[in-house]
């Protein structure tokens, strides 16, 4: 039922409701479990505003909360063999979690990366090892899901080899 929501009602999302779905948001696995994330919810309406504006996208306006997913890169694990950092991994299985919690809550939510990355860590005084990933959008879907292309598993599985 998730889909990718463009379009919210006008009614607040209930703290209780936001906090019941970061608590599953929580439990996301991470590599070595250093759980390199930081989440910043944001329902007051000029912050909100102001939040709107490192996208660029009018639509984003009608959501009601937007929750920014961080990266904490003193956090995060790095790979002995070639320091890959898999802090951005990790920060995306969480934002996995948070929008399938939201669905199975009746929310809709949008993953947002497309934004000024700077602008966004300068709204929310983030210090330089915090590195916004991707706005959140979160509220009542406005809209149904529209028919979806996906493509079949023969064109995205291989077994034992390529």
């Amino acid at each position: 039922n998730r889909f990718s929501v463009r379009s919210f009602q006008q009614h607040s999302v209930p703290r209780f409701l936001i906090g019941e779905i970061l608590n599953l948001v929580i439990q996301a696995p991470s590599a070595v479990n250093f759980q390199p994330w930081h989440f910043i919810v944001v329902t007051e309406k000029t912050r909100l505003e102001s939040l709107c504006k490192v996208y660029h996208r009018q639509w984003m306006e009608s959501a009601p909360v937007i929750i920014v997913a961080c990266v904490n890169h003193r956090e995060s694990w790095k790979r002995g063999s070639d320091g890959h950092d898999f802090g951005e991994v990790d920060v995306a299985i969480a934002i996995d979690h948070l929008t399938l919690a939201a669905t199975d809550k009746g929310l809709g939510t949008c993953w947002v990366c497309n934004f000024d990355v700077p602008g966004c860590s300068k709204l929310l005084e983030l210090p330089g090892y915090l590195e916004p990933l991707a706005l959140i959008p979160l509220g009542w879907p406005a809209v149904s899901p529209p028919p979806r292309k996906r493509k079949p598993q023969s064109e995205i599985v291989s077994w034992e080899k390529y």
